[in-house]
């Protein structure tokens, strides 16, 4: 068919670290669950069109802290352990009357986990299945801030020092740089393109009402050569809209309704009478959705080819733990929507792919925003997170402060001073986006807290013995057993 123009699906997976701190009913429990039901899964189905020749089909950021779990010995080991238990209870649920074939199914699903966890995950952990996808093509990696914080509410240094061990980190993990990044929760402040530019990052994500609605094409931002791609809402509602999306179908798996074994058997009917979730039915309606947003996404590109006078671009940004854990049959979704977007003259590419493409309007000034409610920054500037602002902003200042004493004789800088690394590494913790959006919507708010307050406890405790000179190592190593990511940050960098 006639193109019509091109379509970037761009995907944002994220968790704060949980390695070694808590586990049900979030902490590692957490990460079990959307490894298990989402991100392996989208993973596979990538791997799977992969072999099929199809390239260059979407965008997959993978913030550095959910990498550094993925590539962890003990988080790997842990994913096979809550596999395992899976198919334990898929047996149990088996000698249940009438449960029979969801306990088929779910055994199956478990041990094709297993089986992918063994053959696919072991060796390399989540670099060695990202390598290939970068390596062939098939997906571009977004990198971004190490821990993933609100980075209009940084000082310029601690922000730089994220942005840096971030992109560091994605390189180390996958051979090779990355100069896109997934701006954490899309906030923005005018300003910030510049210290983009000056690290080396050459696009990012925003969301629509940043460009007020201009999504059609990439923007040079503030008088730079850096791009932001905008988020196109109308299309992006269509999966995202918890009102009105495909997942709240009524042939779909409903995911708020968990039986004593944590399985799903409803489909997403009326209440009180929940009737049963049937896979058949479910496939039917992902076929029939996917060619309902593939319609949409040609009818929204033949506007924007009518209003700019040129073929546009369509950018759909959404959560990759949507695709599978919210929504069961989300990956198998995102396959046949990827398959029939070609035949229907739609372009799928990436953002780098859509910048070479010179899919590039005018040039735009941003104001302060985010993806979060309201499109601005309230979720995590406000009073319920008001104190713990001002305590990560006296942070910032200590650590600077010890920093710059420690090191004005630039003779230390000859050596590496774990317990200094280990410093850093509590305060990039501390300043993840996470606990303040947790509190704010108050979505398993008392974590966010304790996690909050204990990074800021483990820092303060280190600060002090590192400022007193009272033998800092054994507590650093003791730290690093439970926060280890990011093994070649090295404090004298900052």
């Amino acid at each position: 068919m006639r193109p019509v123009g091109s379509f970037a699906l761009v995907l944002h997976t994220h968790l704060p670290w949980v390695a070694h701190n808590g586990t049900w009913p979030v902490g590692e429990e957490w990460l079990h669950q959307a490894f298990t039901g989402s991100w392996r899964r989208v993973l596979a189905t990538l791997h799977q069109l992969a072999g099929e020749g199809h390239t260059d089909l979407l965008t997959l950021g993978v913030t550095p802290v959910l990498a550094a779990m993925l590539d962890d010995p003990y988080c790997l080991s842990e994913l096979h352990g809550w596999a395992g238990r899976w198919q334990l209870r898929a047996a149990e649920l088996a000698a249940r009357p009438d449960e029979a074939e969801l306990a088929r199914w779910e055994h199956r699903q478990a041990e094709q986990c297993l089986a992918d966890l063994r053959d696919r995950w072991s060796t390399g952990g989540l670099s060695g299945v990202l390598r290939p996808l970068v390596d062939s093509g098939v997906v571009e990696l977004l990198s971004g801030p190490a821990t993933h914080p609100f980075q209009p509410l940084l000082t310029e240094r601690l922000a730089a020092a994220q942005l840096r061990t971030g992109l560091a980190d994605t390189a180390l993990r996958i051979g090779r740089p990355v100069s896109g990044i997934w701006a954490p929760e899309c906030g923005y402040a005018p300003g910030l393109a510049d210290f983009y530019a000056a690290h080396g990052v050459s696009h990012f994500v925003v969301d629509g009402p940043a460009v007020r609605g201009n999504t059609g094409l990439a923007r040079p931002v503030d008088g730079t050569e850096v791009l932001a791609f905008a988020r196109d809402l109308p299309v992006s509602e269509r999966i995202w809209s918890s009102r009105t999306g495909y997942p709240a179908g009524s042939a779909y798996r409903d995911f708020h309704v968990v039986d004593d074994l944590g399985f799903r058997p409803a489909r997403v009917t009326g209440s009180p009478v929940k009737r049963r979730w049937q896979p058949e039915r479910a496939a039917a309606a992902v076929l029939a959705d996917a060619r309902d947003f593939v319609g949409a996404v040609v009818r929204r590109l033949t506007e924007l080819a009518d209003r700019q006078g040129r073929p546009g671009l369509v950018v759909a940004a959404f959560d990759t733990e949507l695709f599978g854990h919210w929504w069961y049959e989300g990956p198998e979704f995102l396959a046949a929507v990827l398959r029939m977007l070609p035949q229907a003259g739609v372009r799928p590419t990436t953002l780098a792919g859509a910048r070479e493409a010179g899919l590039v309007g005018p040039p735009v000034e941003l104001p302060t925003s985010s993806w979060g409610a309201g499109k601005d920054w309230r979720i995590w500037d406000n009073d319920l997170v008001g104190p713990w602002n001002d305590d990560l902003a006296g942070l910032q200042k200590r650590l600077f402060t010890l920093l710059d004493e420690r090191f004005a004789d630039r003779e230390r800088l000859a050596g590496r001073e774990p317990a200094l690394d280990q410093l850093v590494r509590e305060a990039l913790l501390a300043s993840s986006s996470d606990w303040a959006f947790m509190i704010s919507r108050d979505t398993a708010a008392d974590y966010a807290r304790q996690r909050a307050a204990g990074h800021l406890d483990r820092f303060t405790a280190l600060a002090d013995a590192i400022a007193a000179g009272a033998g800092p190592a054994p507590l650093a190593e003791r730290l690093r057993a439970l926060d280890g990511p990011f093994g070649h940050l090295d404090a004298r960098f900052l």
